[in-house]
């Protein structure tokens, strides 16, 4: 079993930084890909960035690209997104989840098992 839980979300102003972290419980974590979602208020959740096991492909949203950052440290059964340039359409509840291994599709939300709670981040105009 594992459990996910991020940090790192709060309020920013526009064009300022902000940097997400999703630590994991449980062993094997570093052979799980992850994830980063979001969901405004009103809107689907939908995919931000996502990371193999091995770091070795990283897809990302057209809408980050270029302004996020994911990366793992899987000695810290952690994987974090660096947010910067943030825009008010970035104002959402983010949440990590993890993909066990044999699951296929990093941008597919359907193939992940595990989800933390969210962590909020806003930004103002």
């Amino acid at each position: 079993q594992v459990q996910v839980v991020e940090s790192g979300g709060g309020l920013v102003q526009a064009g300022e930084s902000l940097r997400l972290s999703c630590f994991a419980s449980g062993r094997a974590f570093d052979s799980y890909a992850v994830a980063w979602y979001r969901q405004a208020p009103g809107k689907e959740r939908e995919f931000v960035a996502g990371i193999t096991w091995s770091s070795g492909y990283t897809p990302y949203a057209d809408f980050v690209k270029g302004r996020f950052t994911i990366s793992r440290d899987n000695a810290k059964n952690t994987v974090y997104l660096q947010m910067n340039s943030l825009k008010p359409e970035d104002t959402a509840v983010y949440y990590c989840a993890a993909q066990k291994p044999g699951n296929w599709g990093l941008m597919t939300l359907t193939t992940y098992n595990y989800w933390g709670q969210g962590t909020q981040v806003t930004v103002s105009s």
